[in-house]
């Protein structure tokens, strides 16, 4: 598999923010969005192939039950089905951080982190238009959604820029025809630095208080800053 890379961390995102987790990053991402804040793994993928078998035996080195898969987009690696098999008999809980443009198939995991991507995230001219495009075709695909709703415990983790974003998340999720109860909905503000995130989270806290949404504050910002490995 080509791995962009792995580390253990806290998780910094979602219901199990604060938890010891390992993190194996998968490179390749089927969208391009345009304030991607790990470009390695989507825009300029890099990263060295590795066996499940050595990735298993990682994992293993560190004190961690949970381990998160990651990307770019995790549900596009060749293999992940096998990686999330194996880590599973290895009796660990599986998060998958995906945008969910890919349907699960019966994949391995505990917790669908569920992260579809709204039109902030179309890439600007920096890349040609037929990118765009595929970005713009690909990023919300409501049968794949359902499917992850329907069959795995999930949480919605949205990136909010404006207000404009919120009214958006709500219709495309209205859109699926599924009751989703509001703490399943988790509100991040897009920032890549930590004035920024506390700008954005004043009123994007006091929103959430109104609908029952989850403020989702992005821990290893925090914590870390935005780097790598983290």
């Amino acid at each position: 598999m080509l791995i962009s890379e792995t580390f253990y961390s806290l998780q910094g995102e979602g219901e199990l923010t604060g938890v010891p987790s390992v993190f194996i990053r998968t490179a390749g991402c089927n969208l391009r969005c345009n304030w991607c804040d790990t470009p390695y793994a989507s825009w300029n993928p890099e990263g060295a192939e590795r066996s499940i078998d050595d990735l298993v035996a990682e994992v293993r080195t560190h004190p961690a039950h949970h381990v998160v898969l990651t990307g770019g987009e995790p549900m596009i690696a060749k293999n992940i089905r096998e990686l999330a098999a194996a880590l599973r008999d290895d009796g660990r809980h599986i998060t998958i951080e995906t945008a969910a443009t890919v349907a699960p198939g019966g994949i391995a995991c505990d917790l669908a982190s569920l992260s579809p991507k709204l039109a902030n995230s179309t890439p600007d001219g920096r890349l040609p238009i037929a990118w765009q495009e595929r970005h713009e075709a690909t990023r919300w695909n409501p049968d794949a959604v359902r499917a992850w709703v329907d069959g795995y415990a999930y949480q919605f983790k949205f990136v909010v820029s404006t207000p404009a974003d919120i009214s958006e998340l709500e219709s495309l999720l209205a859109s699926l025809g599924r009751v989703i109860p509001p703490h399943k909905i988790l509100l991040m503000p897009e920032a890549t630095s930590l004035e920024q995130m506390r700008e954005r989270a004043a009123w994007l806290g006091e929103f959430c208080k109104t609908r029952g949404y989850r403020y989702a504050h992005r821990l290893h910002i925090e914590l870390y800053g935005n780097k790598r490995g983290t």
